[in-house]
């Protein structure tokens, strides 16, 4: 009887300590590190001589616990076919021009944040439409921004700081991105926010050479 007692008890204890060590499993799970994603919008139609088509293309990632995250983004701009309906050319005067793409002034940027702040109080982030209800993080730092693979005009007036926030909902923890610049860089973006969605979402260096 003694011995069923021991065996039982041994039993126990290991299927207690497997619980133990299988929930510390769970709870050291690698958290997510790297985030890449699109974002397509519009810039306002005034104060910035748009309104512009924006495109691009982003990476973000966390470095590890020191708090700090990079971030890098590459985008088209051009004129909407509103601006184009709203400025027509000549010649012939007549004529609205739409079918021109150089009418457009298309150009890129690159845009790029290191050693940027990380914080998940998000409550200073810009509210989507539909709401998420699931809250991330939120990353803030000064930005260097290009135009056409130069420095872009603003450049030369002085700094620009740029705050990326990323949350989401109860089907997808991290699904919408919203970027907003203020500074000189506001005179061509606006100070609006700028909306993307997260594509990719990782916990290791896996793939970070694969493209976007």
């Amino acid at each position: 009887m003694m011995n069923n007692k021991v065996v039982s008890w041994a039993l126990r204890y290991v299927v207690v300590l497997a619980l133990a060590v299988g929930t510390g499993v769970q709870a050291q799970a690698p958290s997510p590190k790297h985030f890449s994603g699109v974002f397509n919008d519009y810039t306002p139609a005034t104060g910035v001589a748009g309104p512009w088509e924006m495109h691009g293309a982003w990476t973000l990632k966390l470095e590890g616990d020191s708090g700090k995250a990079d971030f890098s983004a590459f985008m088209t701009m051009e004129h909407s076919d509103y601006w184009i309906l709203a400025h027509p050319t000549t010649p012939p005067a007549t004529s609205l021009n739409v079918d021109n793409p150089g009418t457009r002034s298309p150009h890129t940027h690159h845009v790029t944040m290191t050693d940027a702040m990380v914080s998940y109080d998000t409550s200073l982030c810009p509210a989507n439409s539909p709401a998420t209800t699931v809250p991330g993080f939120v990353v803030t730092g000064p930005v260097s921004i290009t135009g056409n693979g130069s420095p872009a005009p603003f450049e030369a007036k002085g700094p620009s700081t740029l705050q990326v926030c990323i949350n989401g909902g109860t089907e997808v923890q991290f699904s919408n991105v919203t970027l907003v610049l203020s500074g000189p860089a506001t005179s061509h973006f606006g100070g609006q926010p700028i909306h993307g969605v997260v594509r990719i979402v990782r916990s290791s260096n896996k793939g970070d050479s694969d493209k976007i």
